[in-house]
């Protein structure tokens, strides 16, 4: 069966957010045929298997209906597998205008090269957002820090101008020690602060956010192919 191997939330190699750039980004992987893995029990294998922060199964390409899965368990919704295949599922011809995790209806558009989704911050819960004086005192945090629970470490780059920088830290033990780029993060982050930001995390990684009210934010970047893994089932 066949991978497809994302890279979502790329960046420059700077960490500017410029739409084309093609350094960073979080490993992703989509099974397009969900069918393949009906299996509950089976695509929780996979994914632990595979090793990426999240596994996403397509159950319905046209109307969008997608299984989310960490190496350790199922997500109602989360960010970055939502943007990499509302992408992907654009390049094989569908539309990707509403996506269906199990929190909800998700919208999905793209604009000047980003894919986008819209979603509520709500949804995107169970995360300490710990704030740093500076960037430095955030990239100098062992991977992970001691602790329990999810924790998105944050500081200014430069406030007035909504640029941050981050780290994500899932603490759950199931080897994923830190999470490259986070959009669940992100959007509680944006949500916290009622601000846009553009969200440098991990190593080169960009992040847009775009506040909306009411519960809701948008959330953004560049996707990346890296190409296809077979796998047996």
């Amino acid at each position: 069966m066949d991978v497809h191997v994302l890279r979502v939330f790329t960046g420059s190699p700077d960490g500017a957010a410029g739409a084309a750039g093609t350094a960073g980004g979080n490993p992703l992987g989509v099974v397009t045929d969900g069918s393949a893995v009906p299996d509950t029990a089976d695509r929780q294998r996979l994914a632990a298997e595979l090793g990426f922060s999240e596994t996403v199964f397509v159950d319905d390409a046209r109307r969008g209906v997608v299984d989310i899965r960490t190496p350790s368990g199922r997500l109602a919704f989360a960010g970055h597998p939502l943007v990499g295949v509302a992408w992907l599922l654009r390049q094989h011809g569908y539309a990707a205008d509403v996506l269906r995790p199990p929190a909800g209806d998700v919208p999905s558009w793209t604009a000047d090269g980003v894919t986008w989704i819209r979603a509520r911050a709500s949804w995107a819960t169970g995360r300490l957002l710990q704030q740093y004086a500076m960037p430095a005192d955030v990239d100098a945090l062992p991977s992970p820090p001691s602790g329990e629970g999810w924790l998105y470490a944050w500081s200014w780059q430069d406030e007035p101008a909504g640029r941050v920088r981050a780290r994500g830290f899932p603490r759950r033990g199931d080897g994923i020690a830190e999470d490259e780029a986070t959009g669940a993060a992100a959007l509680s982050l944006t949500a916290a602060l009622e601000r846009n930001l553009t969200i440098s995390q991990g190593r080169a990684s960009v992040i847009r956010t775009r506040y909306e009210g009411e519960d809701m934010a948008a959330l953004g970047g560049g996707v990346a192919s890296g190409g296809v893994r077979i796998v047996n089932v």
